[in-house]
Formats: C-alpha cells, sequence, structure tokens
C-alpha cells in the first residue's frame, strides 16, 4: 500500500523536529539560538551537528554533499563532493566536519559579479544558512548556503534577503512596543509565491530552435483557437497532466515544499501550483526547487516545463505573484485587522507604512522585476500595467477616506473615525478578485504583489519591500516613541500619511488608458520597458534605503544594476541571432521551396490550359514577402553587428532598434507561415504546441 502524503511529507528533510531527535540538548539549544539571535556556533556543536547531518543522509541513500547557493543568474548553482574519505588500510570512510558544513569554497569567476570580482580573483565562499533546512535530493545532501566573496561582498540572493528579514523586524518590533506587546521577539516577512508555467510536449519542444535556445517562441501565427471560449482556466486536468501534477507535488512534499494547490490557467496548456506560506527565505528555496522539479518531473512524463513569462504571443503570459504578509514569533498577522480599538490602530499603522514604502520607492520596486521576459507581459491585457499602484477595497478604501478627510464613515454607521476608540469593520479575505488589473493588491491580510515574472527569483522584489517596510517603520518609531499623547499623535500621523501618499491607491481597471493618463497627473512612475526601469538600482535615494539598513554596500548595489543591464542585453542578443539564424536556415528555405512548388504546379496547369491564378497568386505573394524577410534579416543581423560596447548605451540600443528589427521581422515570417502548406513550414506551429499536452 502507497504511503500517505502525511507519512512522507518532509521525509528528505533535516528539519527541526529531526535536529532535536539526533543532536544532544545542548546543540539542540545553541541552534535554535543561532537561527533567533544571530549568536555564531563554536566548532564542537558544528561538529556534531554535520555528524548527525551526515549520518541522517546517508541513512537516505546520500553519497555526496553539496553547498546549495543562488548565485545572481537567478537559478541555483551547486557543486558535489563525496563523504568518501580514503583510510590507511584502503579502505573509505564516511567523513564530514563541521568546518565543510559551515564554509565552502567554490570558483567565483564564472558567476555574474557586476565587477566585484576579476577574473583572476576566483575564490568565493558559500556560508550555511542555519535558518534553512538541509535536504537529501539525487543522493546528494543539499545545504543551503550564502555566496560571498574573498573580501566579504555578497554575490548571491540570498544573504540580502536575509539582511532585509532582519531589518523590517528589528523596525517592526520597534512599533510593537509602543502597543504595549512585550512578547514578540522577531517579526517574520511571510511569503506565498504563485508559480504559473506552461507543458508542451517534449518532441515538439525539440523542434524548435527558439524554445531551446530561448525559453520562448519568436514566431507563431495566430492559432485559429486561443483562450477565447474561456474553457481552461479551473477546467478539467487532463490525464497526462494529472499524473505530472501528482508525480511534482510528491516530489516537493519530500523535500518540505508545501504544494498546495494545483490548476489549469488561463491559456491552453498553462497551469499553476502554489504553496503554503513561509518565512521569506524559506519560501525563495522552495519556489527556486519548484522550478526546478517542474522542470526535471515535466521530463520524466515527455514534457517540457516553460517558466518564460511570454512563451507564446496571442495568449496569456505567465507571472509570479508574491504574497507577502507580516507575521509575529507569537503568532499574528501585522496585516490582520483586529477585534479591539489598539489593535485596528496598530494595524492601520502598519497598512500606512506600507502605502507609504511604495509611493516612495515605486521606481525601485518597478526595477525588480524589470528584466526581458517580463518586458512581454507587463501592460498587457493579462498582467498589472507598468505603473504601480495599491488597491485597498472598498471596505478599506473608505476607512482611508475617512481618516483623510475626517467625514462619515458610513459603513460603520459612526462619524469621524477615532483611532484607538472605534472599531473597524470586518475586512473579506481574498476580495483581490474584485480587481485584477492591481499590480499591489491588499486581500484580507497580506498584499499581493502582481509583477513578478514566472522565470525569476522572488528575492529580489522582497528585499525592496522588506527594506521599504523597515524604513517607514523605522521613521514612525522615531517619531511616537516620545510622544505624550499617542493615540492622538498616531491618528495626526495617520491622516498626514495618507493624504500625503493617496496617489498610489487605486481602486479602478488597471487596463484602462484613462488610468495610466491620470497615473500621469497623479505623478506616478511609467516605466514601461527594463530600458527604462534598471536605472533605479543606482538612483541615490534607492542606493541609500538599501545601505542604511545594512542590505547593500554602495558596490554591491551598483553590481546589481550593472548585472541587470548585462542580462538585458545578452538575452536579447541571444534571441536576435536565434531569430536570424532560424529565417536563414529554416523559414526562407521552406518559403522558396513552397513558392518553388507552386510555380512547378502552375507550369504543369498553363500547359494543360487550365487556370493557374491560385498558384501564381500566392506564389507571388510567398515571393513579396520572401524578399521582405531576407531584407528584415540582414537589417537585423547589421543591428546585431553594431551593439554598441557601452552596457547603457547597448541597453537602449537593445530595446530602441534590435527588438524593433526583431517585431518587422517575426511579422514577415508569421504571415508567411499563414501562406505556406504546413508540411513544408520547418517547425511545429502554435496549434501544434498550444494543444500538445492532450
Amino acid at each position: 500500500m502507497k504511503a500517505s502524503p502525511a507519512e512522507y511529507y518532509g521525509s528528505m528533510v533535516f528539519d527541526e523536529k529531526t535536529m532535536k531527535e539526533r543532536l544532544s540538548g545542548a546543540s539542540f539549544t545553541a541552534w535554535k539560538t543561532c537561527i533567533t539571535s544571530g549568536e555564531s556556533l563554536d566548532i564542537s556543536t558544528a561538529n556534531e551537528i554535520a555528524e548527525a547531518m551526515k549520518q541522517w543522509a546517508v541513512e537516505r541513500g546520500a553519497t555526496h554533499y553539496t553547498h546549495w547557493f543562488q548565485p545572481m543568474t537567478g537559478a541555483t548553482a551547486e557543486k558535489h563532493d563525496s563523504f568518501i574519505s580514503p583510510a590507511e588500510d584502503g579502505r573509505a570512510l564516511m567523513d564530514f566536519s563541521g568546518k565543510e558544513l559551515v564554509k565552502g569554497e567554490p570558483d567565483a569567476s564564472s558567476f555574474p559579479s557586476g565587477g566585484l570580482r576579476s577574473t583572476f580573483e576566483a575564490r568565493g565562499y558559500t556560508a550555511w544558512d542555519p535558518t534553512s533546512f538541509a535536504f537529501v535530493k539525487e543522493h546528494s545532501l543539499y545545504i543551503p548556503t550564502i555566496f560571498c566573496s574573498y573580501s566579504g561582498q555578497a554575490l548571491d540572493k540570498k544573504t540580502p534577503l536575509l539582511k532585509s528579514m532582519d531589518a523590517v523586524s528589528r523596525a517592526a518590533v520597534r512599533i510593537l512596543r509602543l502597543f504595549g506587546d512585550t512578547d514578540t521577539r522577531r517579526v517574520v516577512a511571510q511569503v506565498g509565491p504563485e508559480q504559473e508555467y506552461f507543458l508542451i510536449d517534449k518532441s515538439l519542444y525539440n523542434r524548435r530552435e527558439d524554445l531551446r535556445m530561448t525559453g520562448r517562441t519568436l514566431f507563431g501565427a495566430k492559432p485559429p483557437r486561443g483562450q477565447e471560449m474561456e474553457d481552461h482556466y479551473f477546467g478539467m486536468i487532463k490525464p497526462r497532466v494529472a499524473a505530472f501534477m501528482q508525480d511534482l507535488d510528491e516530489e516537493l512534499w519530500k523535500v518540505g515544499v508545501p504544494s498546495k494547490t494545483k490548476h489549469n490557467e488561463v491559456a491552453p496548456s498553462q497551469h499553476e501550483m502554489a504553496p503554503v506560506f513561509s518565512d521569506a527565505n524559506t519560501a525563495n528555496d522552495h519556489n527556486q526547487l519548484a522550478m526546478e522539479m517542474l522542470k526535471k518531473v515535466a521530463d520524466r512524463h515527455g514534457f517540457v516545463a516553460l517558466i518564460h513569462e511570454k512563451p507564446f504571443r496571442y495568449v496569456n503570459g505567465s507571472g509570479k505573484h508574491d504574497n507577502w504578509s507580516l507575521s509575529t514569533d507569537t503568532g499574528k498577522n501585522l496585516f490582520r485587522p483586529g477585534s479591539t480599538p489598539s489593535q485596528n490602530a496598530q494595524f492601520l499603522l502598519f497598512l500606512a507604512a506600507f502605502i507609504k514604502g511604495v509611493d516612495e520607492y515605486q521606481e525601485l520596486l518597478r526595477a525588480t522585476v524589470a528584466f526581458p521576459g517580463n518586458d512581454h507581459r507587463l501592460g498587457a491585457q493579462e498582467a498589472p500595467p507598468a505603473v504601480i499602484s495599491i488597491f485597498l477595497g472598498d471596505e478599506l478604501s473608505a476607512v482611508v477616506d475617512s481618516i483623510i478627510s475626517g467625514t462619515d464613515y458610513t459603513d460603520a454607521g459612526k462619524k469621524t473615525l477615532e483611532i484607538g476608540v472605534d472599531v473597524l469593520p470586518e475586512i473579506p479575505l481574498d476580495n483581490t478578485d474584485r480587481n485584477r488589473t492591481s499590480p499591489m493588491a491588499f486581500t484580507g491580510n497580506k498584499f499581493e504583489f502582481r509583477m513578478p515574472g514566472s522565470s525569476q527569483s522572488i528575492a529580489g522584489p522582497n528585499v525592496v519591500l522588506n527594506a521599504a517596510m523597515a524604513e517607514e517603520l523605522q521613521q514612525f518609531a522615531e517619531e511616537l516613541e516620545g510622544s505624550e499623547n499617542f493615540m492622538e499623535d498616531l491618528q495626526a500621523l495617520l491622516k498626514r500619511v495618507f493624504t500625503e501618499h493617496r496617489r498610489i491607491l487605486f481602486d479602478g481597471n488597471g487596463y484602462d488608458e484613462a488610468w495610466i493618463r491620470e497615473a500621469e497627473a497623479r505623478g506616478l512612475s511609467n516605466l514601461k520597458s527594463t530600458a527604462d526601469a534598471l536605472a533605479a538600482y543606482t538612483d541615490k535615494k534607492n542606493e541609500e534605503l538599501l545601505i542604511r539598513h545594512g542590505i547593500y554596500m554602495e558596490e554591491e548595489m551598483e553590481a546589481r544594476g550593472i548585472i541587470h543591464v548585462e542580462n538585458y542585453k545578452t538575452v536579447i542578443n541571444i534571441e536576435g541571432r536565434t531569430m536570424a539564424d532560424m529565417i536563414r536556415k529554416s523559414i526562407l528555405p521552406a518559403a522558396s521551396e513552397y513558392s518553388a512548388v507552386l510555380c512547378s504546379r502552375a507550369a504543369l496547369k498553363n500547359d494543360a490550359g487550365i487556370s493557374a491564378s491560385y498558384e501564381t497568386e500566392l506564389a507571388r505573394q510567398i515571393s513579396d514577402e520572401t524578399d521582405a524577410l531576407a531584407t528584415a534579416c540582414s537589417r537585423l543581423e547589421q543591428s546585431l553587428n553594431r551593439m554598441p560596447g557601452d552596457d547603457i548605451e547597448a541597453l537602449h540600443f537593445c530595446h530602441d532598434e534590435i527588438i524593433r528589427d526583431m517585431d518587422e521581422a517575426r511579422d514577415i515570417a508569421d504571415r508567411l507561415e499563414l501562406m505556406v502548406d504546413k508540411k513544408y513550414w520547418p517547425f511545429p506551429t502554435y496549434a501544434d504546441l498550444l494543444f500538445s499536452e492532450r
């Protein structure tokens, strides 16, 4: 009889329960103190943990261990070493020390560093992250680690995330003390990232150079059917896909990823999985595992999982909604309105901090989701616009309006809402569906940031959410800690903040062009593309925010900006060269061949005295489009060869010229696809790809 999920969930995770069972009381207490207060472990404790971890892993078939880290590629990296240590008598011992657990030295020269490290300065260090549990996968013990340079600069995405979590915790605890909370020792950023993806047949994927090289289709005419029937979203899951999803869940559950929800998404062949909330660091690790498992499990089932933001034109792309909140170590969600006046006052102060933070750092938040794949998605009728705004819902908007204006709050049957005296009405959970067009929606006890792309690490957006929140809470604490009339001063603070930052609140249709015009009038940023947005990384205000809270050093901030620019330039260059290669080697020969076939048919008909107007006219159209495509391809190749050496110039050149040339070439190629007989077309069409999972 097959084991139930409850029996094998987390079976491959060296979690707290396992540590308590296998460690001495002193070592377990030392580990708990390490993760709660940041105290370092002595070498004897590290050795005991390492030995227990090794024995546990070997029992589960592990022969190797790896320091699993998250470099600035946005993916994960791993170097595996065996536990085997040769003995003098020719035998081998299984050995793993505290030193090997705590620290590793992978080569850092081949990872993005933004100029922090030269190629000849190759040494990098990995250091164990004791707040994230180790796990066994594919006969290796995976140890979550941070990754830094020889001189201490962060070369990864995990280190800044951990620092941002500490920053928001410190500031939030200061605020809680003002409300008489003396029990909370730590406030934890909680995250639940939804993961969208496409499944396509592996045999079809292998016949598309663009999918193999870039993760998306660079060509594809509109199919006869897309998502117009609206029958895929939450529709019946086909047996082959259901088997994949079940296998995926089981693999994720074994390594402790709490995969909770699975369903069909809007577009054909598009799906979603979503986990239970966890702390931001664990959620980040789990999402990286989920993206990896998606691809590996899909391969076992004859699929390829695409996590690009826009694999197919004409149907919805994929995002990664980042559900974010703050909770105390005593189990209280700070974004859940309370049942007492004091709890409501506390909730409103945290709400005010969030609104102020998003308004003041909207450009930086936009930059965290700026990369080539997301440019195809943001602003379309499937994702939020590039303008950041906050949706509160009717009930909470009415509360904010009442505080700002001092007018009647009719829903509560009250006059002016008095902070610390009146109780708020019940705020419905998950009222997000009232406005699916908002980039940042309040959903009853959390905010759902809908701009992140499906392929990206969630670390960057959550670093900025945490940092902005820490900044505003710190400012509020400094203002209120010396107050002689706390509730009166709090009410004045809330009115001022809500009034000054009201512009970021918008409950209307984000897809409406009228909103874009209104947002401009309000002074909100509209950074439409990655080329527009990336400058925010080096904006002085944004640098000062992240440096002030100890999340980045100045050179680390500048390096991040350089890395993102380099990535954009590299991705566009690869896409452009892949497109030119497909045009030259596949599309032009296919169109020419079919045109020749038509001409031959026309000649035969003419010899027989039969009308050949269809063949003649179609051959002429194909010939005209073929010539146009050859010219467009030459123009694209010339642009690629003129790529500026300066990164910033190259960034804008890619956006303004190369992408324009690619769009022109694609439009011609897609028209040709509709003209050329399918058996001559060199690769699977959208109709083949989108309906291949049956």
